[in-house]
């Protein structure tokens, strides 16, 4: 089978989103062949280069959402005659017009989807006013289950993708004064919601810049039969522009779609656009909820990677019959000799302290305090939280809980090993600070008067995941009793499955797929309370027994559900099914260009619905009597059938 992976800002690249899965998932189905087309997010990703590709993968096309010069590669030639920009307005205004119009109200302005202010798919507190499951976003433009909208919205975008493949692009047109103009004229038509009628000239050129940028691969090149057109399906490893490429393959060929999501891409694009002005978001939003439902519309299966991406899916239109869940397929091999160790302490002492920052210090001398072995140690007391440092994750509610759990158990350490980024670093340093204040005389001090002590000696350490001398994350979590999640926002917890592999026992706040994760098999708490989580560790801390217990019963689980290989079965068995409900219908041509003679086998064109239920077989012979049929009268004599019967 010939499949075309669609990826964005990452895979095949050295860097970016979706790598490791990707890989693992082409690695693992050599029996296929793979053409892969990425589009790429930035320089620095494509000045890095590729991956090593394995031989299953046999074409290579990329392609930048990046670049604003028009070079006639990304955006095509600049379209030429009356015509031509006649059909691109017509087209872009029924687009503009489909995102602006909508019936439901504008009242959840300024609400952040996971904020815990509106009533969101990310556990809000509020239930949505406008009636829906949550995961409402600012100004709530359109109902997105209504069809007519959706109609209007998919057939402007393949009349764009029409005429940009008859142009060979669409060239400057959808940065031209032409485009700005549509915008400004459907968000002051009568039918546009309020949000978006009052959106300013520079608010509707930041709206049409993001739109652009979103459109660029209707310009692309990919949609010949040598191209996407030469493959048996599309399986596009994320929403929005990752996806659109492949729905255009579909419009133009049929290749039926595949489509992957294992974060929630209407949340992300709202993100990016968190500090933009109402009316921004507002456009953005609907815009690409409206580009998200005719991806589902238009999809054969969907596959989120867990229930809490199904509901936004389910809420955005997608069927429901549609969508199989496929969990991300992780390497459990690495852990597996944390898991079979005794206990908690086997790997503890001196290595497991590189790295460490002292809370409140730059550094140390890296020396760390005799972690020793064996139960009862000083490891047996130690809270692992492993993560990207960002306001999302709530270290701050952590440190306080973890001043709460020091009153019950002085022993107690906090081990933070994370990458902070660019965006992180100041709130890590916020961290540190806070940490430095909540246990400023904690630890003995070695050495003179005045010298700064070891960060092996502080109850809270902060280590840097992306350092040279960071530990393997395998000593982290061997080192720790319990490993904890404090985030407010969360898509899949990586960090719990990697710990629920190594056999700990885990307490999580109730976020995103936080429970679908770990089961029964961890402690879980509301978030934003300290207290609760501070509650729940202090109990693991003090019941050695309940803690090996979890443990054992989570790396069952992950074993059982978030290995590589059922994501690579589930996803082989999905292809199958796919292409057996969807088969591709080539006309094979011979070397002048004339249809091939008997090119396709004849059982690819059996009629009837061979697929679908088939009727049950009867199982009274032929010549029996219908028994189903009603009494005859009283005193009415039935009529002879078979030999001997009156003619």
């Amino acid at each position: 089978m010939r499949i075309g992976l669609l990826t964005e800002g990452g895979y095949p690249y050295v860097s970016g989103d979706a790598r490791l899965w990707c890989d693992r998932l082409v690695r693992g189905l050599a029996r296929h062949e793979f053409h892969v087309y990425a589009l790429s997010r930035s320089r620095r990703q494509e000045d890095e280069g590729l991956m090593p590709l394995p031989p299953q993968v046999t074409r290579v096309r990329t392609a930048p959402l990046w670049t604003a010069v028009d070079d006639g590669t990304t955006h095509g030639r600049d379209l030429h005659g009356r015509r031509a920009r006649r059909r691109f307005l017509e087209a872009y205004a029924e687009l503009a017009r489909a995102v602006c119009e909508g019936g439901r109200t504008d009242d959840h302005a300024g609400r952040l989807p996971g904020d815990g202010t509106g009533g969101c798919l990310d556990g809000c507190a509020e239930g949505c006013a406008n009636g829906c499951m949550g995961g409402c976003v600012d100004g709530c433009l359109g109902d997105y289950g209504d069809n007519r909208q959706a109609d209007r919205f998919g057939s402007a975008l393949y009349a764009l993708a029409d005429l940009a493949r008859e142009e060979g692009g669409l060239g400057s047109a959808l940065r031209s004064e032409g485009a700005l103009r549509v915008w400004e004229r459907a968000c002051r038509a009568p039918g546009a919601v309020r949000t978006a009628h009052g959106a300013r000239v520079a608010e509707l050129l930041t709206a049409a810049r993001h739109v652009e940028r979103a459109l660029r691969p209707l310009s692309l090149d990919w949609y010949e039969d040598a191209g996407l057109g030469a493959v048996d399906l599309c399986h596009a490893t994320a929403g929005g522009a990752a996806a659109l490429p492949a729905l255009l393959a579909r419009h133009f060929s049929g290749v039926p779609l595949l489509v992957t999501e294992y974060g929630v891409p209407l949340r992300a694009h709202y993100l990016t656009t968190a500090d933009a002005p109402p009316a921004v978001r507002a456009l953005l939003a609907s815009f690409h909820r409206r580009l998200a439902a005719e991806v589902y519309r238009r999809a054969a299966r969907i596959t989120p990677g867990n229930a809490h991406v199904r509901r936004w899916q389910e809420h955005c239109g997608a069927d429901r019959a549609k969508l199989r869940t496929v969990y991300p397929g992780m390497e459990a091999s690495r852990f597996a000799e944390v898991a079979e160790a005794p206990t908690a302490d086997k790997h503890g002492g001196a290595e497991n302290n590189a790295g460490r920052r002292g809370a409140g210090q730059g550094g140390g001398d890296g020396s760390g305090r005799d972690g020793g072995g064996g139960d009862g140690g000083g490891e047996a007391d130690t809270l692992v939280w492993v993560g990207r440092v960002e306001p999302a994750k709530d270290l701050v509610s952590l440190l306080h809980a973890f001043a709460e759990v020091r009153t019950h158990v002085p022993t107690a350490r906090l081990r933070i090993v994370g990458a902070a980024g660019v965006e992180g670093r100041a709130y890590l340093d916020h961290c540190e600070a806070l940490a430095a204040r909540l246990f400023p005389d904690d630890g003995p001090d070695d050495g003179p008067e005045g010298a700064a002590r070891t960060s092996g000696d502080r109850p809270v350490s902060f280590e840097d995941a992306g350092a040279p001398e960071a530990p393997d994350l395998a000593a982290v979590y061997a080192a720790g009793a319990v490993v904890v999640l404090s985030s407010v926002v969360e898509g899949f917890p990586v960090s719990l499955v990697e710990a629920m592999f190594c056999g700990r026992a885990t307490v999580s706040t109730d976020v995103g797929a936080v429970v679908e994760a770990i089961g029964g098999t961890g402690l879980v708490v509301p978030p934003r309370e300290p207290a609760a989580l501070a509650r729940a560790c202090v109990a693991l801390l003090r019941d050695p027994e309940r803690r090996r217990r979890l443990g054992e019963a989570a790396r069952a689980r992950a074993v059982e559900l978030f290995t590589v290989e059922q994501n690579v079965m589930a996803f082989d068995s999905m292809y199958l099914d796919v292409v057996s409900h969807s088969p591709r219908r080539r006309v094979l041509l011979d070397d002048r260009g004339a249809p091939l003679p008997f090119g396709t086998p004849a059982e690819a064109h059996l009629p009837g619905n061979w697929t679908g239920p088939r009727r049950p077989l009867r199982r009274d012979p032929l010549w029996a009597p219908d028994t189903t049929a009603p009494p005859a009268a009283f005193g009415q004599q039935p009529e002879p059938v078979g030999e001997g019967a009156a003619r």
